[in-house]
């Protein structure tokens, strides 16, 4: 396996082996667990649960990304994120913190409160005022770099594509150039499972997955966690998608995902666990 880390502001996230990243949303309007966390010491709770669990990295998130989610003001989701890094970070210092956010200035302060990554859906598209890419390459962190065809109030109105793999392979190639000129070298990829995608593009997607790692040198981030792709599949709601996000999680791993950012951490370590076995693990 190839040997592979993170420089997170001087602290090394060995993706060596395929790792857990917790989402930890404070919203009250998120597609799974909207309005669970929303106060500070809930959040921390489940924060100190997700890592007891084995979760490394923890994806911390202010503003709902569901199709038709309203647009939250910048104020407000910086009033939702950054107090909760800044706690994180003092009270779990082994935890690596990623901020899931699209705003420039909430990834710039939210490094400043002690965020190891920035996690963007829409690959420095949807906020005008400032270029992310170059505020990433000048805070010299991590950048997970996804894939979104539109933004999430059109994104699943009739999505199309002649060859989804080629089409999204060839995104990240262009946009891996433009972060590299930025002066973004750490990159971790992220298809973006249900982001302008049917249920047939999402697996096919899947299907696929090893191909960007093989022809870009990176790794791979899959967020499958409770999604449509799923329930539309197995006909239930996001509550009863576990089952179906774990069987989807050994895909993904078998496909060379690297990291698997998940609602349910004790079950996607489980998973890890064995498909390290199956792998030729102890």
């Amino acid at each position: 396996m190839k040997t592979y880390s993170l420089n997170c502001r001087g602290k090394l996230l060995d993706l060596t082996e395929p790792v857990v990243m917790g989402i930890l949303n404070t919203t009250p309007d998120s597609f799974f667990d909207g309005g669970r966390f929303t106060g500070l010491d809930a959040a921390l709770l489940k924060a100190e649960k997700m890592l007891r669990q084995g979760a490394v990295l923890l994806d911390v998130g202010g503003a709902s990304s569901r199709p038709g989610a309203e647009v939250v003001p910048e104020d407000e989701e910086k009033q939702r994120v950054l107090p909760l890094i800044e706690a994180i970070v003092r009270r779990f210092p082994e935890a690596f913190v990623s901020v899931d956010t699209w705003r420039v200035s909430v990834a710039r302060e939210a490094v400043a409160a002690g965020a190891h990554l920035v996690n963007d859906i829409s690959a420095g598209r949807l906020d005008t005022s400032e270029n992310m890419y170059e505020t990433v390459g000048a805070l010299q962190v991590p950048y997970i770099l996804m894939h979104m065809s539109g933004s999430p109030d059109n994104m699943q109105q009739n999505p199309a594509y002649t060859d989804v793999n080629t089409e999204v392979l060839d995104f990240f190639i262009r946009e891996i150039s433009r972060l590299h000129a930025a002066g973004v070298y750490d990159l971790v990829l992220d298809p973006g499972f249900g982001f302008g995608k049917t249920v047939e593009h999402n697996y096919r997607l899947l299907n696929g997955l090893h191909v960007f790692e093989n022809v870009t040198g990176l790794l791979v981030l899959a967020g499958l966690s409770r999604k449509s792709m799923i329930c539309k599949v197995l006909k239930v709601n996001p509550e009863n998608a576990l089952n179906g996000t774990t069987a989807l999680h050994m895909v993904a791993l078998q496909q060379g995902a690297r990291i698997l950012r998940v609602h349910d951490v004790k079950e996607a370590v489980e998973c890890v666990k064995l498909w390290k076995v199956v792998n030729g693990g102890v």
